[in-house]
């Protein structure tokens, strides 16, 4: 039996755990936390198959000024720390050209058109049906040019790809949404997408699910991964030292500077995001999307849970959720919060890459080192999806798609 040390609990890696056991490898994962306790838990918990276009990095002048002058709330950043973020950030406008992004589109269509069918398959056979809604989520807008925007956008979509949607207006919404106290000119219905009430525990039923299987986890450093003399890898865990005869990097943002040390350089542009939950106030059926301010409202297990925009910051310990509060305010306008229920916001880093598709496949210069990572915001939604495709070229079997243009031989 072929032997694999998957590195990295989170959803990409139980998901690449889960198809790699299918598929007859003994499967050991590692990680020093429980499953989905790190970037997998803090997201708005969308699985989006209505998200058929990676987001560029805007081009156009208003856009940028508004970020630059701190007046948008979607991004922000800080000036100190722009230096280590500035060599990612020419290659990600490089990229979002419109030709080059309507390119990558249609690669990232690709995996998206797959998301809701592979999760669906684990969360039934993980027994996690309580945790999903499948009645998609609401984007606010609030004028009317700005819902016509929305609405052509969307009609593009369902032309393109099938998307499913809605456009609703100002009563509609109420109706859908009585805790609502402003409904502005309506609102897009993306009926296609699903919601989780508690994404961390999403995976931690995945984890359980593969433990169930025959999967063992375990506690250790994914930072002493080495090759060994006889051509596999070891790591070193809790229980001692775990050897396979080949080894996954899905350490999301932390993958990077694990393979730094291989003579690996992948330049991620790393986005902080923050969230927090307020509970005793009103309530939502289901998720409010608010793209003017930059966040998402949705109803979770511990309450409303707000999630900010993209920042690019420092390292955490000077983490300062300035958007979160801004979206904060924004969202007491339109619903009673009621009184926040964690002391300080929890805050994580979306791996995102500079083409804006997900790094997966061998490691160019090291027989038996896979990657899998950099799935920018939608890391939730793809698991699955992308643990397949790498399971299937590692299993030596035909990928649902071509799996080239996410080769991590690019970079």
């Amino acid at each position: 039996m072929r032997s694999v040390i998957v590195l990295g609990a989170g959803m990409i890696g139980v998901a690449t755990a889960l198809h790699l056991q299918r598929r007859g490898w003994s499967v050991v994962l590692v990680d020093r936390k429980p499953p989905g306790r790190e970037t997998s838990y803090g997201n708005a918990g969308f699985i989006q198959s209505e998200a058929m276009r990676p987001y560029p990095m805007p081009r156009d002048f208003s856009t940028l000024a508004g970020i630059a002058t701190g007046r948008a709330n979607d991004v922000h950043y800080r000036v100190a720390s722009l230096p280590r973020h500035i060599g990612p950030l020419l290659r990600y406008w490089w990229h979002s050209s419109p030709e080059r992004h309507r390119r990558i589109s249609l690669t990232y269509a690709q995996i998206i058109a797959k998301a809701a069918s592979e999760h669906g398959v684990l969360i039934r056979e993980a027994g996690a049906d309580n945790l999903v809604q499948r009645s998609g989520y609401h984007s606010l807008h609030r004028t009317q040019a700005a819902l016509d925007r929305a609405a052509l956008a969307a009609e593009t979509l369902a032309a393109e790809h099938g998307v499913r949607s809605k456009i609703i207006d100002a009563a509609q919404l109420g109706a859908a949404e009585p805790g609502l106290n402003e409904t502005g000119a309506g609102a897009i219905h993306w009926r296609d997408p699903w919601t989780v009430s508690d994404p961390g525990g999403l995976v931690a039923a995945y984890a359980d699910l593969f433990a169930r299987i025959g999967g063992t986890f375990v506690n250790g450093d994914a930072a002493t991964l080495a090759p060994t003399s006889g051509g596999g890898w070891t790591v070193q865990s809790d229980d001692g030292p775990i050897d396979a005869e080949a080894a996954v990097v899905a350490l999301g943002p932390w993958s990077p500077d694990l393979l730094r040390k291989f003579g690996y350089r992948f330049p991620m542009v790393r986005k902080r995001g923050y969230h927090r939950h307020f509970s005793g106030g009103g309530k939502l059926n289901l998720p409010l999307h608010d793209p003017e301010m930059g966040y998402v409202m949705a109803p979770m297990a511990k309450g409303l849970r707000i999630t900010s925009g993209a920042e690019l910051a420092g390292p955490s310990k000077s983490a300062r959720p300035i958007q979160l509060e801004r979206a904060e305010q924004a969202a007491r306008r339109l619903v009673d919060l009621g009184t926040a229920v964690e002391a300080e916001p929890w805050s994580g880093v979306r791996p995102c890459m500079p083409d804006m598709l997900p790094v997966v496949g061998p490691a160019p210069k090291h027989e038996g080192l896979w990657m899998h990572f950099g799935h920018g915001h939608h890391g939730h939604t793809l698991g699955p999806t992308t643990g397949r495709l790498l399971a299937e070229l590692m299993s030596g079997e035909p990928p649902f798609t071509d799996a080239s243009p996410f080769s991590p031989a690019r970079y």
